[in-house]
């Protein structure tokens, strides 16, 4: 199944609900979460948002750890090289590599870390799920946020699709090619796709460029503004 943010966050049980709350208990939330550091209230914040994103608002359990699945195996190595190489304290366990130990402050360190970041994600998730991004941009905008952050913004949300896109297309010709048969020919396809994803999405990046200054784009994106009731 193919993970379709921008479908999902237009298709579930919360998308009419008022963006300017949703945007702002998730602000609250992240702030709360970051400065509060404690362990027992980042496990309830995962727990409660998890349950609002997956009962209330009804998005597919699936979709939803797709969403966790990259960000965690980010934080999930940046935690690890948080215990390895920082800290101070009495040593807990020994690598054997090059005199790599993991001392009592790493380890403190890097489960703070692991679960303080891991409470913030359902947090984004719940934002970024619930709410298209054209009425996140308009709140920002109504909010005074500066104009060229909400363009960066625009931009970046729809570099991220095409690189997941092309991702994608690439993996499904190498999987009809059976690149993926054997462990062997799935790091060779692994390391094809590695090398020429970010030419392809450069390309492609490129292609939506010509497309905007063929519609003539000057510099400024326009921005979705919901129609006023009367």
């Amino acid at each position: 199944m193919k993970f379709d943010m921008d479908y999902i966050a237009h298709h579930n049980a919360l998308t009419e609900t008022n963006p300017y709350f949703k945007l702002f208990l998730t602000i609250i939330l992240l702030i709360v979460t970051l400065a509060l550091d404690n362990l027992y209230f980042d496990v309830l914040v995962f727990v409660v948002m998890s349950i609002v994103i997956l009962f209330i608002a009804k998005i597919n359990i699936r979709s939803y750890l797709k969403f966790l699945t990259i960000p965690v195996a980010f934080l999930v190595i940046t935690c690890l090289f948080l215990m390895l190489f920082f800290g101070k304290g009495e040593v807990i366990y020994e690598t054997g590599i090059f005199g790599i130990v993991v001392t009592t402050d790493s380890f403190h360190y890097a489960v703070y870390t692991f679960m303080r970041v891991l409470g913030c994600f359902p947090c984004l998730g719940f934002l970024a799920l619930t709410t298209p991004i054209a009425k996140i941009l308009h709140c920002l905008a109504t909010l005074k946020v500066p104009k060229i952050m909400i363009e960066i913004g625009l931009l970046m949300y729809n570099a991220i699709f095409i690189f997941l896109n092309e991702i994608d297309t690439m993996q499904k010709a190498q999987d009809t090619r059976l690149g993926y048969h054997s462990y062997w020919t799935s790091f060779k396809s692994l390391g094809a796709l590695t090398s020429t994803i970010f030419l392809r999405s450069l390309d492609k990046s490129e292609t939506l460029q010509f497309a905007l200054d063929s519609r003539g784009y000057t510099g400024e994106l326009p921005l979705y503004e919901p129609k006023q009731e009367n």
